[in-house]
């Protein structure tokens, strides 16, 4: 019996999807421009079928390594990418007016050298712009067959509910793991309220969840995980050591890595969920779309649950800066530790 595939809007997909962030942004310097191709290449060779990137990923860079990668297989992929957050003058800045985000598409249609984008997220909800003004955009660029599906990212339930009720939203993307459990206050149920698919972004913990798990000791100095992500910050992260012990146990009892413990503890969710591991090792990619192959009993899963309960993270999800930037329920240890 083959793995089962998931829905986003009508369409298919293979149940692990890979996310484009890292290949030219954010964890170190980007993959060398040749690696970068070779690994996007070899996604779609190994069945990897949902690719995940956004305008902001080396300000435009993923997009076009994708294009120039892949667009000549772009019918064997279901493409997803995101507006609103980018950069202008080397500064971060949040644009969700309509005008923007219709010529953020534009660009982002001929970086991925495609007609169509599958799946369009607003990235971050802009404090200045009503989200109904925002996802009006969207529905405006379904109509206009530029985009086939609408989808939020990093907002809470009120948000979502406001969007759906302009148009439908096909996926929430939200980051989702053993370590972050914040779409459990009430994104969860809204996603199933709505038939919203839940993309749970860094599976994986942004390499906590792996064995040897991620050293803070030993990122790059451009490496945004210290400033930006306080639980690898030194005063939480020995901390949060101690949540592995049980993790690789059950890893091993199960018969596959912790990492791919992570993604399948995903999978086992619910239906509607979709984790997007991204990595730059190629090693990874294989273990990551296997781990739809890993099936967890109920018991492990509620093992699972019980050992990574939420408040025995150490530290809070995002520093005080990124928090503001978004919309995502919060847990009252996180608010008091912030």
């Amino acid at each position: 019996m083959g793995v089962q595939r998931r829905k986003i809007g009508d369409r298919e997909v293979y149940p692990v999807g890979l996310g484009c962030m890292n290949i030219c942004h954010a964890y170190g310097p980007p993959l060398p421009e040749d690696e970068a191709k070779a690994l996007l290449t070899r996604s779609l060779d190994l069945g990897y079928d949902f690719l995940d990137t956004a305008t902001i990923y080396g300000v435009g860079r993923s997009e076009e390594l994708i294009g120039e990668a892949l667009g000549h297989r772009r019918q064997e992929y279901f493409l997803a990418s995101k507006c609103v957050l980018d950069v202008r003058d080397g500064e971060r800045v949040l644009d969700g007016r309509p005008e923007a985000i219709k010529a953020a598409c534009e660009a982002s249609l001929k970086r991925l050298k495609t007609d169509v984008i599958d799946l369009y997220y607003l990235h971050r909800p802009d404090p200045n712009v009503p989200i109904e003004d925002s996802v009006g955009a969207l529905a405006d660029l379904v109509s206009e067959g530029k985009i086939r599906f609408a989808g939020l990212s990093e907002m809470g339930a009120e948000d979502l509910r406001r969007g759906a009720a302009v148009h439908p939203i096909a996926a929430m993307q939200s980051e989702y793991s053993l370590w972050v459990r914040n779409p459990e206050i009430a994104v969860m149920q809204a996603c199933e309220e709505l038939s919203t698919a839940l993309v749970a972004f860094s599976p994986v913990g942004r390499g906590f969840l792996a064995d040897p798990p991620a050293d803070p000791a030993n990122f790059h100095e451009t490496d945004m995980r210290v400033r930006a992500f306080p639980r690898f910050r030194p005063e939480y992260y020995s901390g949060n050591l101690p949540l592995l012990t049980e993790a690789k146990a059950m890893a091993e009892e199960a018969g596959c890595s912790v990492a791919q413990l992570a993604i399948a503890w995903t999978l086992a969710k619910g239906p509607n969920v979709l984790p997007i591991p991204g990595t730059t090792n190629l090693k990874h990619l294989e273990e990551n779309h296997r781990a739809a192959e890993v099936t967890l009993t109920p018991e492990q899963v509620a093992r699972l649950d019980a050992h990574f309960a939420p408040e025995r993270a150490v530290g809070p999800r995002y520093n005080r800066i990124g928090q503001a930037t978004v919309t995502t329920e919060m847990y009252d240890f996180e608010k008091a530790s912030g």
